[in-house]
């Protein structure tokens, strides 16, 4: 196991992979590494489902916490195309959180909630000694619709297009820029600090995902969430066991985001980036795909293509897996230096 973040693939096929219960028959996508979500069949009905940590980061301020915790919990729901519709929620809050911070974050999480017709049905609050932010609960989403519409992670066809949203770090940037902002305003001019931190916003994939599944006929699609673009290329390639080819200089690059990787020394192409979306697209779809990304004012750019074979190449070079995203060592050096 990784000493951060995710654990990797030999860790999953050894100690997760053999251990997953019952073996239902109405289960129609079971778990596998680097694959967003799990879906069941209830009498012909698709249920997608996926849990995720409720990561809340007191130093963004609680408002704006409360919008990423939620967001990264829809993520991983809406690339499966269909709209997330339900909320389950778990909070093991730290004993120094407040009524009224937690007061802060509920409400946002209603409101974000309300503005996607997701309902919370369910979950479990309380104060816990030894809880410590940011991990403080987990949450599981669902989204109900019918399986023709489901977007499979497995789903990449050879001869599919490479579309990726937005570009590489963004979360890495949106968050540094925040946690760190006093070293950055150092380091940095006003101007690239206040681009930065405008990729905070950027942190959903929400909205990609489901604006291009309604677009056009979307093969499959991934959240470059932990080891960022190179790490979602791959596992992407490897859920459908076909290989991928993609141009770097293809992908957009939003304001800021080059800047904070260089001085936080980290590697942008593998770097967590929460709201960047990857999707392989059945190449008569591409041009609705991305008029309907750039209508909804998402930056996003045709950057590759699926081929025979596995792994991903990027001028003749094969990439592998990052598996371990640089942006966990940066927090751990630039906390220690701060404490210091």
């Amino acid at each position: 196991m990784a000493d951060l973040g995710k654990i990797d693939r030999t860790f999953f096929d050894e100690y997760i992979h053999p251990n997953l219960g019952a073996e239902r028959d109405d289960v129609v996508l079971w778990p596998n590494h680097g694959v967003d979500f799990g879906a069941i069949d209830v009498n012909g009905t698709a249920v997608v489902m996926a849990t995720d940590p409720v990561f809340l980061l007191p130093s963004l301020g609680y408002e704006r916490a409360a919008w990423f915790a939620f967001h990264i919990l829809l993520s991983d729901v809406a690339v499966s195309g269909l709209p997330p519709t339900h909320l389950s929620v778990d909070f093991n809050l730290p004993p120094e959180i407040t009524n009224e911070e937690f007061e802060r974050v509920w409400t946002t999480f209603d409101e974000e909630a309300r503005k996607l017709d997701v309902s919370v049905v369910t979950g479990h609050t309380a104060r816990y000694e030894g809880c410590s932010y940011p991990m403080v609960g987990g949450a599981t989403t669902l989204a109900v619709g019918a399986h023709e519409n489901v977007v499979r992670p497995d789903g990449a066809t050879v001869g599919d297009r490479v579309v990726i949203t937005k570009g590489p770090a963004i979360e890495a940037t949106g968050l540094l820029s925040y946690q760190f902002e006093e070293y950055l305003r150092a380091e940095l001019s006003e101007e690239t600090v206040s681009a930065a931190q405008s990729r905070f916003y950027d942190m959903s994939p929400v909205r990609d995902a489901l604006t291009a599944a309604a677009a056009g006929p979307v093969t499959a699609m991934h959240d470059a969430t932990e080891c960022g673009i190179h790490g979602g290329l791959y596992e992407l390639a490897r859920a459908g066991d076909v290989g991928i080819e993609f141009t770097p200089e293809a992908v957009p690059r939003l304001p800021g985001v080059m800047a904070v990787c260089e001085a936080f020394e980290i590697d942008p192409w593998a770097a967590i980036s929460e709201g960047t979306l990857i999707a392989t697209v059945d190449p008569s779809g591409v041009d609705d795909v991305l008029a309907a990304l750039e209508r909804e004012e998402i930056p996003a750019a045709d950057v590759g293509r699926v081929t025979d074979g596995s792994g991903v190449v990027t001028d003749g070079d094969r990439i592998e897996h990052p598996r371990v995203d640089p942006y966990w060592g940066a927090v751990a050096a630039m906390s220690e230096e701060v404490d210091e």
